[in-house]
């Protein structure tokens, strides 16, 4: 297996609520781009179903020179109705790129989320990757607990 040290998040940059699936994103970086295979190892539909892309056993093609110790996850969607930047996930996607990134975290120990516009000038995933995992870790109770009570000890 590849030595994992990132977790990707992306989006696809299309209108908020065109129901894209995982056959199309394929598609169009098959066809389109000319790439053996879809880049991103996993695919948030609307409905928060997680659909595989490229087998992990395989670099991604999602980020310029992180591929090779990376995995990539894309939510469909990315922009509003007239093709701006926004966070338009759904609260099924939110749910769904959440407990696939625990699990990909549980399976990469020691692996950072990062959203692509870290690492390339653009928009993509629309919204801070970093940010928003934190926050959301922060809601889990047995976080939440060890955290207090390093502030605890602080004092």
């Amino acid at each position: 297996m590849r030595r994992i040290d990132k977790i990707i998040w992306h989006c696809t940059a299309t209108k908020e609520g065109d129901p894209i699936s995982v056959e199309t994103v394929r598609d169009w970086h098959v066809r389109g781009r000319g790439w053996s295979d879809i880049g991103y190892h996993f695919v948030i539909e609307l409905d928060g179903s997680v659909k595989a892309g490229r087998p992990l056993i395989r670099a991604g093609a999602h980020v310029r020179g992180l591929n090779a110790a990376s995995v990539g996850i894309s939510y469909v969607g990315g922009l509003t109705k007239s093709g701006k930047p926004k966070d338009t996930r759904t609260k099924e996607q939110k749910a769904a790129l959440y407990d696939l990134t625990a699990t990909l975290i549980g399976r990469f120990p020691g692996s950072t989320v990062h959203g692509h516009n870290e690492f390339a000038a653009k928009a993509c995933p629309c919204f801070d990757a970093q940010a928003d995992w934190r926050a959301h870790v922060m809601t889990m109770p047995i976080v939440r607990e060890e955290f207090e009570e390093e502030e605890d000890a602080k004092v």
